[in-house]
């Protein structure tokens, strides 16, 4: 399979707002597309990808200051449509209530695709068993399944308990909808932490466990490649064939991100309602500029804009 890859770099176009005593807005917002100060929300299982964007970016624009709030999808949502915050960093679009009451009120919402990220299951680094089918997972987090012998025939690992990052959580969102067909997760023996850190933590040390987590938190940042995964953790291989093996079972890594191997895959956008098209507007389009891409890129995710090659390579022993 080829694809053409190639990032050109180009200038991010700057508009620069002139503020004064007289036009000062009446919430008192005083940021430009490239200057102030602004808060916004993002979901957490996006916060290495986000901080690294928001480094570059205050590097870029030192008059600029973006702070993300690492919080529930949930909860950031209702901050942008309660007009709190004017962005939020998620694995959704608005639905069809959301956009029209914002449309309702006066607004322009936008939603920004920004990158795509695969939805990872991790289990014990001890655990053999680490190809699974997308409708296993649909039968563990229905309740259908609750034991690993019922997957693995003659299997002694005893109970499966599955961890997710946070109950109201993006992986939570993508699971009910695009996994359960929007049907609620229904098992006693799924339970949610509170970061994706903790969700790595309780893997690592529990060997009946499965996490489930955004995988940009899993990739080894000495590897320069985006091939390598943390090494106290096994990333699963998912299959969308009725049995799982090696053969026909993927990870997450960008490569089948991109050719559709790999089935749990979600887009992440950059949902915007700025009246003002300030700050906000100025971080998002920076994301989705190519600087910003690349970065997205280097990070292990796919980025939505840039164009990418996949080459076949042939290694010749000594």
């Amino acid at each position: 399979m080829r694809k053409n890859i190639f990032y050109s770099i180009v200038g991010l176009s700057l508009i620069f707002g002139l503020s004064s005593c007289e036009d000062k807005p009446k919430n008192g917002r005083t940021d430009t597309y490239s200057s102030g100060y602004i808060q916004f929300a993002a979901d957490e299982s996006f916060s290495p990808i986000i901080e690294e964007e928001r480094e570059v970016f205050e590097a870029l624009y030192p008059k600029a200051k973006v702070k993300p709030l690492y919080m529930n999808e949930v909860d950031g949502m209702n901050l942008l449509l309660s007009d709190s915050i004017y962005l939020v960093i998620t694995s959704r679009d608005f639905s069809k209530k959301e956009y029209d009451n914002l449309r309702g009120r006066g607004f322009q919402p936008r939603a920004i695709p920004i990158a795509y990220d695969g939805l990872a299951l991790i289990c014990h680094n001890q655990n053999p068993d680490s190809c699974i089918t997308v409708n296993d997972v649909r039968r563990v987090l229905s309740g259908e399944v609750k034991d690993w012998s019922e997957l693995v025939p003659g299997s002694k690992r005893g109970e499966i308990w599955v961890c997710f990052d946070n109950k109201q959580s993006s992986t939570v969102h993508y699971c009910v909808d695009s996994i359960l067909g929007g049907k609620p997760i229904n098992s006693p023996n799924i339970f949610a932490a509170e970061t994706s850190k903790e969700v790595i933590d309780y893997v690592e040390r529990t060997t009946n466990a499965i996490g489930v987590i955004g995988s940009n938190w899993l990739n080894d940042k000495r590897d320069t490649t985006n091939t390598t995964w943390k090494k106290n953790i096994t990333v699963m291989s998912v299959s969308k064939k009725d049995k799982a093996t090696p053969m026909n079972s993927w990870k997450p890594y960008q490569a089948w991100l991109l050719n559709g191997r790999y089935p749990l895959v979600r887009t992440i956008y950059a949902l915007l309602n700025d009246p003002r098209n300030g700050l906000p507007w100025g971080f998002a389009h920076f994301i989705e500029m190519p600087q910003g891409q690349m970065i997205i890129f280097k990070s292990g995710l796919l980025p939505v804009r840039g164009e990418i090659a996949i080459r076949d390579v042939m290694v010749h022993d000594n």
